[in-house]
């Protein structure tokens, strides 16, 4: 469906009649065996983003990543033509091949060959075995046989994703219209980074939730404003720009591009000494691809447009900020009603103190919007589970919750019948 403005009359949610408007329910929130299902059904098929290139720079790099939904853990390597994944285990005796001091612990660094710590049986960053201590003691043994188990591995603009699915469409067909509509925005320049980690006792999708609409924001952040402001947003609700729904992912845009404000007493006094905030710094960096801008973002057009959020299903997250930086969210499952969430800033590297000071108060601030959203997580994890309500209305303005969990409905129920 094109990308469209909001009629007059009907809402966002009826341009997508298959999403219904009555109440929902969140059982596949709270249900073990819903969430055993999606482990198989959702993250074991689906594209999953790892990271990025920039971990992994040169020839050697090398990272792991922890996959607790799928019981396992992989190897990034940058072998010197293309970025390789590997699980995570030694061929001879399955022992993890690639840990520090504790196994359950990601690392990363930078090797010529892996080396298990047990018996020192050596890979090359291709994955081949290279070396067995006593070969001479094993029976009829073929190296070539017992290379590093890989997995489906591509790139799109920098994000490096992973699949456990060898027959899975390629990585740009899953993604679709909203990657191709953010193709050309320069994550590459934004290499300064600040990261945030989090275990946060609720389901996946309840934290996506928190993040995929903007109606609580007047509410829930009502402290993060001046009295002023925080009075006359209450007040005036929120309304966003726009939403629209591609395949499994979904996106909204929204106002709030005001760098410098009109006003400066609407903003803290810190916010106006350093030029930043929660929007990110005020002053625009100098660099190709944000004039103008990629067709996907601010497809309103909005001469007060603040940030696009697209959510990438099943579980991350790209947010495009109007100022020139973009932050992304993770939310990695390890149980039902638990999973770790991953928040990180990206911005253009500071040229001098005030600058990174600038790009520090906007990490600081969204960590502070960040705990304020994982607040309410874990009390409403356990008053869904009391199954004492379980039905729940949802206005317009959460499409993109309707949407995420119809979803993750429908990748089960599709895996049941297979």
């Amino acid at each position: 469906m094109p990308h469209f403005a909001k009629p007059a009359e009907g809402s966002w949610t009826e341009h997508f009649p298959e999403l219904g408007t009555g109440p929902v329910r969140f059982e596949d929130s709270i249900s073990p065996e819903h969430y055993e299902l999606e482990r198989q059904a959702i993250f074991a098929r689906t594209w999953l983003n790892v990271g990025r290139v920039e971990q992994l720079p040169r020839k050697g790099s090398y990272f792991t990543k922890e996959l607790a939904v799928l019981n396992t853990s992989v190897i990034l390597v940058n072998d010197g033509e293309r970025i390789r994944a590997f699980y995570n285990i030694c061929r001879h005796r399955g022992n993890k091949l690639v840990w520090d001091d504790y196994p359950n612990q990601e690392t990363s660094g930078t090797c010529r060959q892996f080396t298990c710590k047990y018996h020192a049986w050596r890979y090359s960053l291709a994955g081949e075995l290279t070396f067995v201590q006593q070969e001479q003691e094993f029976f009829d043994l073929d190296k070539n046989a017992y290379g590093l188990r890989s997995l489906r591995c591509e790139v799109w603009e920098g994000f490096i994703f992973v699949n456990a699915d060898p027959d899975a469409a390629p990585l740009t067909d899953y993604l679709g219209r909203f990657a191709e509509g953010l193709t050309g925005y320069p994550f590459g320049e934004m290499t300064a980074v600040y990261k945030y980690r989090a275990e946060v006792a609720s389901n996946w999708k309840l934290y996506i939730d928190a993040f995929a609409e903007f109606y609580h924001a007047p509410i829930l952040h009502a402290k993060q404003y001046v009295a002023g402001e925080s009075r006359k947003l209450s007040g005036y609700g929120f309304e966003a720009l726009h939403y629209d729904l591609d395949g499994p992912h979904g996106m909204v845009s929204s106002w709030g591009g005001m760098a410098p404000p009109k006003d400066l007493s609407m903003v803290k006094p810190i916010e106006r000494a350093l030029r930043s905030g929660n929007f990110g710094a005020w002053d625009r960096p100098d660099i190709p691809g944000l004039d103008p801008l990629p067709p996907g973002l601010n497809p309103t057009r909005h001469k007060a447009w603040g940030l696009d959020s697209y959510v990438f299903f099943p579980n991350f997250m790209i947010v495009v900020w109007a100022p020139g930086w973009y932050l992304t969210y993770h939310y990695w499952p390890t149980a039902h009603n638990r999973h770790i969430f991953e928040g990180t800033c990206y911005f253009v590297p500071p040229r001098n103190a005030t600058e990174r000071l600038r790009q520090e108060l906007a990490a600081l601030t969204f960590k502070e919007f960040g705990l304020q959203d994982c607040n309410t997580l874990e009390a409403t994890q356990t008053m869904l589970e009391s199954r004492i309500v379980t039905e729940f209305p949802l206005g317009d303005q959460e499409i993109l919750l309707r949407h995420l969990h119809r979803q993750a409905t429908e990748y089960v129920t599709k895996h049941q019948t297979a």
